[in-house]
């Protein structure tokens, strides 16, 4: 017959456990707290990030393995994993792209709604990796601007973990105003982006 299993639920050891968003800057006193809205926007927005993996080779094993639970990219405020481009914020491209996958990946990007990101994981998606063909893309750069690059072939859930933390730390610190300045326009425009 099994043991039951007791855990030892120690106040203390569980306060160090739990990990809380860091408070946004702001001015502190005696019952209050007062910040931007900007700063607010930007902590809600890093610690509910919702990806679309767009996964064709075996990047995306990779990257499921960051989905489990030994390295539970959950932890991060990526729990929901989308597959309709729409309900997501973090286009998260792995494996090698052909060309005549270009278009399909910039649809999906013209799909998801503003503010969007985008991650290159592994050598093929930041570079065409060892495939310097005729047809395959070198970069989803070339189709989509991309925020952070994950190099690797192919990279460790560590790495992208990394990836998706450059990317929060690039979420929370993102002007409210940023999308309709005139370098963000000229980036889109020279896309083909409108």
């Amino acid at each position: 017959m099994a043991r039951p299993v007791s855990y030892n639920l120690n106040p203390k050891k569980l306060e160090n456990d739990i990990s809380m968003a860091d408070m946004p800057e702001g001015q502190q006193g005696e019952g209050f707290f007062a910040t931007s809205l900007g700063n607010v926007i930007g902590l809600a927005r890093k610690n509910s990030i919702w990806p679309l993996p767009f996964a064709t080779s075996c990047c995306g094993i990779e990257f499921m393995a960051t989905m489990g639970s030994h390295y539970d990219l959950a932890r991060f405020g990526s729990e929901r994993v989308g597959f309709s481009p729409r309900q997501c914020d973090l286009l998260m491209v792995m494996g090698t792209i052909a060309k005549k996958m270009g278009p399909v990946v910039k649809q999906v990007y013209l799909q998801m709604a503003e503010p969007r990101w985008v991650i290159a994981v592994g050598a093929c998606a930041c570079s065409g990796g060892i495939f310097d063909t005729y047809s395959v893309l070198q970069g989803i750069d070339q189709v989509v601007p991309v925020d952070v690059y994950v190099p690797g072939c192919p990279p460790r859930p560590e790495a992208i973990i990394d990836g998706v933390m450059r990317i929060q730390d690039l979420v929370g610190k993102e002007s409210l105003r940023r999308r309709n300045g005139p370098q963000y326009k000229a980036l889109l425009e020279s896309y083909g982006i409108q």
